[in-house]
């Protein structure tokens, strides 16, 4: 069973989350894109007081900080998903998210940084919230930041 639209906003209200608005895309690209049922969200990179959390984990963050990282853009992804859609209540899966890992080559715990992401779709959404995932670690993001995320999504 799908959490009610009034069930979503009281678990983010509880978790003190307030969404935000849809980001101005950084390049030549649309914040999302609905074809059929699927929503398909561009890559959110990390911020930490409007600004992009820069770092790379292995070298300047820890796994624990990166895993924060992640938590930060699922909000910031759930705020354009609400845009897109209108009323997160209109999901009906979180399909997949892709992490991509600002990290160093013998950095091996992406997985886990990924989960701060997964985690609190899956507290928001209940069973619609678990999802397929990948997660890689990358050399670098667009400027400089710890952790990209995007996101496809159903909707009824």
């Amino acid at each position: 069973m799908n959490p009610t639209p009034h069930s979503i906003y009281d678990r983010l209200n509880a978790l003190g989350i307030a969404l935000p608005p849809v980001a101005i895309p950084a390049a030549a690209y649309l914040p999302y894109v609905q074809t059929g049922k699927l929503v398909f969200l561009s890559g959110h990179i990390a911020k930490k007081n409007g600004k992009p959390w820069v770092g790379q984990l292995g070298k300047t963050m820890t796994t624990e900080e990166g895993k924060a990282a992640a938590r930060a853009i699922a909000i910031d992804l759930m705020g354009t998903l609400h845009a897109a859609v209108g009323d997160l209540g209109k999901v009906t899966r979180i399909v997949k998210l892709m992490g991509l890992v600002n990290s160093t080559g013998d950095f091996t715990e992406q997985h886990l940084v990924t989960n701060g992401a997964s985690e609190l779709f899956a507290e928001v959404f209940g069973p619609a919230g678990s999802h397929a995932r990948s997660a890689f670690g990358v050399a670098q993001i667009p400027m400089g930041a710890c952790v990209e995320i995007e996101l496809i999504a159903e909707v009824a």
